[in-house]
């Protein structure tokens, strides 16, 4: 392909094969932050990458950046994210862009083992991303959080208490 191709130029496969790499981009993302390490999410975003919240205009740039803000959420944080409707569509060889719903479970104080009574969510709304394919990997170029439903994350340390 040369540059100024259209997606309507795209061999299907490639399409097809871009769009699931996005897609496996976003769900090993929330796997990462809910289950593994979330330190390492970093490593899906470009060098450049940027994470952002414009309703309290908090913007995370760069790998180091994101390494650190990812990494130091709470170590008794128990979260569980549903993601939902991801539409991703491929805009060129080498870009994309992506929807995608949530729901966020999430609970602080939590001791490491046990069940939890399940609060409401914590938030709910949709992630706006956008993709670039670097030396033929795709990654996280921006996320942005649009988030119309939010409160406190509840704290297991006592009734009522929440941050």
């Amino acid at each position: 392909m040369t540059k100024g191709d259209t997606t309507d130029e795209l061999d299907p496969l490639e399409r097809l094969l871009a769009e699931r790499a996005c897609e496996r981009l976003i769900l090993e993302l929330v796997r990462r932050l809910d289950l593994g390490d979330p330190g390492t999410v970093s490593e899906l975003f470009t060098p450049d990458g940027v994470w952002q919240w414009p309703y309290d205009d908090r913007r995370i740039e760069g790998r180091d950046a994101l390494r650190a803000y990812f990494g130091g959420r709470p170590a008794d944080r128990l979260s569980r994210r549903m993601c939902t409707n991801i539409l991703v569509t491929v805009e060129s060889p080498d870009t994309a862009s992506a929807t995608t719903y949530f729901a966020t479970y999430r609970v602080d104080g939590h001791p490491g083992d046990g069940i939890v009574p399940p609060p409401p969510p914590a938030n709910i709304g949709h992630y706006e991303d956008t993709f670039r394919r670097l030396d033929g990997r795709w990654l996280m170029a921006r996320r942005t959080l649009v988030l119309p439903f939010g409160g406190p994350t509840q704290h297991l340390g006592g009734p009522g208490r929440t941050r």
